[in-house]
């Protein structure tokens, strides 16, 4: 029985495992090698699977690529949403949001390389599908943040569609930036220490923009 067959005819739990075990692989190979360029074969071999059955679940290697999209960005915009709804002070809110988005970055430090290389080079369709499904709900939940804040008198008006591109580009780029850290300042990894006291200086740095001045 071939790869694909055997797939077909194995119980479903089975096969979701496989599939969610493809993905897994496709992440910690990205985050160990610090690179989007992960053959299909290691892959596979990290899963403990036959290569065939990337395309039985995914049809190819992009395919896989917008599956871990969405499994790592899904998860992010539920919270997001659920924190916008929390009856929690603007300041706290958005001080909590910021931490919570350097420590996505910090577990999936490819993830917004892999957005960025999707947004490029995939179909109008799948372009459109990651808008609606994931950038749409998040520039709506910077507007109401943003909103909330100006209405308790916490935070000065400001653009909402810039502050997206600030705080992604803040929250990223010392991940998709690793090789800097590294060349400039001797630091071979990211780990906790440099997480905490990053968060805390980039969380000082945008709410201090933010800020309502008296």
């Amino acid at each position: 029985m071939n790869s694909k067959a055997a797939a077909a005819t194995a119980p479903v739990e089975e096969r979701a495992s496989t599939r969610d075990d493809l993905l897994t692989a496709a992440s910690e190979l990205m985050c160990e090698r610090d690179t989007l360029s992960v053959p299909i074969i290691d892959i596979a071999a990290k899963a403990g699977v036959n290569s065939a059955l990337v395309k039985y679940y995914f049809g190819n290697k992009s395919g896989l690529m917008r599956a871990l999209l969405h499994r790592d960005l899904a998860e992010a915009v539920t919270q997001l949403e659920a924190l916008v709804e929390m009856d929690m002070r603007p300041t706290a809110k958005m001080r909590y949001h910021l931490s919570g988005l350097i420590n996505m970055y910090f577990k999936y430090p490819y993830l917004q390389r892999l957005l960025t290389t999707t947004m490029r080079d995939e179909t109008e369709e799948v372009r459109s599908t990651m808008i609606e499904s994931y950038i749409e709900p998040i520039h709506h939940a910077y507007k109401r943040m943003i909103s909330d804040g100006v209405a308790a008198g916490e935070f000065q008006p400001v653009d909402y569609k810039f502050f997206y591109f600030i705080v992604i580009g803040a929250c990223d780029q010392i991940f998709s930036s690793r090789d800097v850290l590294k060349y400039m300042h001797g630091v071979d990894r990211i780990d906790d220490n440099i997480r905490r006291s990053y968060t805390e200086q980039m969380i000082a740095v945008i709410l201090g923009g933010l800020t309502a001045r008296t």
